[in-house]
C-alpha cells in the first residue's frame, strides 16, 4: 500500500507542474494527415549563446493516453528555449479517449500508430527544423521525454536495432549528440509487474496476448546496446514510475555492454523533472546541456 504522504506529495507536485498555462509555439509544422502528426517549435531565447542552438526534441508523457497531450509539456519546452536551445515538442497519436471494456480509464497508447508516429516525426524533423526553425543545429540534436515520452525518446535512438522487419527500423543509428530519459517507463516487464500507471506498458502493446511477442520491438530493455549516449534522470520518491523501472533498464544496459547513466534526485518524485518552477528541472536542462553543447 502506497504511504499516504507520498501520496499527497505526488498531487502536490503534479498540481505544481500542470498549474502553468500552456505557452504557444513560434511555429508549427505537420508530419502527416492526421490532427495529432504536429510539431511545435519554440526558438532559443538566449542571445547570449551562439547560433545555431542544439535542438532538444521534446516527447511528452501522460501513459500514452489521449487525455494527455503536448500542451502540458510546452512550459517545459519553453523553459528550454529560455536556456538557449531550440526546441521540438512533438504530438503522436495516443489511445482512446474511451475506456476498452475491462480497461481502468482511457487505453493506452495504440499498436501500431503511436509508434508509426514518432517514427515519423523523427525522420521529418530535420527538414521541418530546417523550414520552420533556422536557428537549430541538426548536427547537435538530444531527444527526451518525460514517462511515457521517456519511453518513446529511448525507444526512438534504439530504432537501428529493431528485429529485423520492423517497419521503423533505421539502416544505421540516427543522428544524434544523446537521450536524456526522465522517470522514463524503461524496462516493460518490470512496468507490468508494478503495475505502472495501471499497466498502460501491456495496453499499449495491444493486451496480454500481444504482451511478450510485440516486447523485442517496443521495450526499451530489448533493444541494447545502442552506442548512442544515454542519461536517465528519476525522483527517487517517484510512485508514478518507481525508480525501480529506470535501475532494471539501466542494468540491462550494463549487461549488454553499455553504460547509462542514472541521476537519482533526492527528495524528488514524477512531475518536478518537467516543472519550470522547480530546482530538479534545472537538473535536467543541465544534463541536456552536457550532451548538446
Amino acid at each position: 500500500m502506497t504511504d499516504p504522504a507520498a501520496v499527497e506529495r505526488d498531487a502536490a507536485e503534479a498540481a505544481s507542474a500542470f498549474s502553468h498555462p500552456a505557452v504557444p509555439p513560434d511555429a508549427s509544422a505537420a508530419y502527416g494527415d492526421h490532427p495529432d502528426q504536429v510539431v511545435d517549435f519554440y526558438a532559443p531565447r538566449d542571445d547570449a549563446r551562439a547560433t545555431p542552438a542544439p535542438l532538444v526534441v521534446v516527447l511528452h508523457g501522460g501513459a500514452w493516453r489521449a487525455p494527455y497531450d503536448r500542451q502540458h509539456i510546452s512550459p517545459f519546452a519553453d523553459f528550454l528555449a529560455r536556456r538557449g536551445f531550440a526546441v521540438a515538442n512533438v504530438e503522436y497519436r495516443r489511445g482512446s479517449p474511451l475506456p476498452r471494456q475491462g480497461a481502468e480509464g482511457p487505453v493506452a497508447g495504440r499498436w501500431p500508430e503511436t509508434f508509426d508516429d514518432v517514427a515519423a516525426a523523427l525522420d521529418a524533423l530535420p527538414g521541418l527544423a530546417a523550414s520552420a526553425l533556422p536557428q537549430a543545429d541538426l548536427r547537435r540534436v538530444v531527444l527526451t521525454g518525460h514517462s511515457a515520452g521517456g519511453h518513446l525518446a529511448l525507444w526512438g535512438a534504439a530504432r537501428h536495432v529493431l528485429p529485423g522487419g520492423a517497419p521503423w527500423r533505421l539502416p544505421s543509428p540516427p543522428v544524434l549528440r544523446g537521450v536524456v530519459a526522465l522517470a522514463p517507463i524503461a524496462d516493460f516487464t518490470v512496468a507490468q509487474q508494478l503495475g505502472v500507471c495501471g499497466g498502460a506498458s501491456g495496453q499499449l502493446l495491444g493486451g496480454a496476448e500481444h504482451f511478450a511477442p510485440r516486447l523485442p520491438f517496443a521495450d526499451p530493455a530489448a533493444l541494447l546496446p545502442t552506442g548512442i549516449a544515454t542519461a536517465v534522470v528519476q525522483g527517487r520518491e517517484d510512485i508514478v514510475v518507481p525508480p525501480r523501472v529506470s535501475e532494471s533498464y539501466v542494468a540491462a544496459a550494463a549487461e549488454a555492454g553499455e553504460t547509462v547513466g542514472l541521476t537519482l534526485l533526492d527528495g524528488v518524485g514524477h512531475f518536478p523533472l518537467i516543472d519550470p518552477a522547480v530546482d530538479a528541472c534545472a537538473v535536467v536542462a543541465e544534463e541536456i546541456a552536457q550532451l548538446a553543447w
